[in-house]
């Protein structure tokens, strides 16, 4: 047993008129997937966001000269049958227009080029579309081969041509930093001067504690990382250089496989997640992302095929099989579909994290946790006045009934509980 940690909590109704300042769980929860591996049907439990790796390169091969052919993908893909699809099935869809399956070096009038393909996306698969599916669209992902000159010139012709076609299709550049944190993302100065052009920043943040050749990963609250600093830091940039631009975190995950690392060679040092721990840590995510100024954050990754490597082993699912995080998630979505972060009722660092949802209508729910990368544990009182504890319930790891947890009620009107690494929900009324 670890600390005794003593809270007062505080608690008044939702007023139904109430202006709303964050955005419904349902529609901050999001996941990456990818094209035709994705299996809405399996999924829907989980998100009903997705932003998928939508490979340029499907549209005009090896050379951007070529006109498209909207909606099918050069290479046969029937988009308006896939994007359509998931629409019907009541998803909101992000496409990462993935520009760096097409080499720079092909692009022979970037500028051109990517103007008119914008435009024809734009007018295809936006809000205003002959095939209206996609409600955003992020050019690159991680044009790692782009250099910033090259880069600048298609996002700008892109989303000028995103413009022409759909104004109402929203625009987020690939991934960005603040200055060169590593390969993978744009120091935001490379899109200095266009930010009339985007309509929300993207960061891809990890919680690594140690690089190559380990790839080692903390916990999310882990405060001796810069998993969370790096999206408070671009939230403080952002107010002062892009006030009103939304910040959204749209990677983030843990590697959890049944597999062991080679023992010798590249990848024998690969350290990776326990499937308890990827659940654990991405539910915590969400949570704390929740309580930030984000507008949106996506699991990576849907799926995997259970290799002992980085990213490979990132999937919600293995081998489409439910992992643990499956159903941690999907019980996230089922509890706090329908509210939107509240509060924060206590945040220290080691000790408890304990976050307050509301919706109008409906009991309050806490969400309370210990937030270390250990089994630690600790007793907490919560003080919530006349108010009783209706359920409580802990992050399930299975599909069926989640464990139900003992919330006790002593004399002083404290509800007594202990906190552990998987996070408590209780609902409050």
């Amino acid at each position: 047993m670890g600390t005794m940690l003593t809270l007062s909590l505080a608690f008044t109704l939702l007023g139904p008129n109430l202006a709303p300042t964050k955005p419904l769980m349902r529609d901050f929860i999001g996941l990456n997937v990818h094209t035709v591996l994705f299996k809405p049907d399996l999924y829907a439990p989980v998100a009903r966001v997705l932003r998928n790796y939508h490979p340029v390169e499907w549209d005009l091969g090896q050379d951007p000269g070529q006109p498209t052919t909207f909606p099918m993908a050069r290479n046969g893909v029937d988009w308006a049958s896939l994007y359509g699809g998931w629409a019907k099935a009541g998803y909101t869809i992000h496409a990462t227009l993935q520009v760096e399956s097409v080499p720079a070096t092909k692009w022979s009038d970037p500028a051109k080029q990517a103007f008119a393909y914008g435009r024809a996306f734009a007018e295809t698969f936006g809000p205003s579309g002959k095939v209206p599916s996609i409600a955003s669209v992020e050019i690159g992902n991680e044009p790692v081969e782009f250099d910033d000159a090259t880069y600048r010139t298609v996002f700008e012709s892109m989303a000028k041509g995103v413009h022409a076609g759909d104004p109402k299709l929203r625009i987020l550049p690939c991934a960005v930093a603040l200055g060169k944190e590593d390969k993978y993302a744009r120091d935001i100065a490379a899109l200095k001067g266009l930010e009339g052009l985007y309509d929300a920043l993207n960061l891809h943040v990890y919680a690594f504690k140690e690089l190559w050749p380990k790839w080692t990963r903390s916990f999310p609250e882990d405060p001796s990382i810069d998993y969370l600093k790096r999206v408070r830091a671009m939230i403080a940039w952002r107010n002062k250089n892009a006030s009103g631009k939304p910040v959204w975190v749209t990677e983030f995950g843990w590697d959890a496989s049944t597999q062991s690392p080679p023992g010798t060679g590249e990848g024998s040092g690969f350290v990776q997640n326990t499937d308890l721990e990827q659940a654990r840590y991405l539910v915590r995510s969400l949570l704390v992302f929740s309580a930030m100024d984000v507008e949106r954050a996506f699991v990576f990754f849907f799926n995997d095929d259970d290799a002992p490597s980085l990213h490979a082993a990132s999937g919600i699912t293995r081998k489409f099989v439910p992992k643990p995080s499956f159903h941690a998630l999907a019980h996230l979505q089922q509890t706090l579909g329908d509210y939107r972060f509240h509060a924060k009722v206590a945040e220290t660092p080691n000790q408890v994290y304990a976050y307050e949802y509301r919706a109008p209508g409906k009991d309050a729910v806490l969400a309370v946790w210990s937030p270390t990368g250990s089994e630690r544990t600790a007793e907490v009182r919560l003080n919530i006045g006349k108010r009783k504890v209706v359920r409580a319930e802990r992050m399930a790891l299975r599909a069926g009934e989640p464990e139900r947890v003992e919330a006790k009620v002593l004399s002083d009107g404290r509800v007594l509980m202990v906190a552990g690494e998987s996070p408590i929900f209780l609902w409050v009324r």
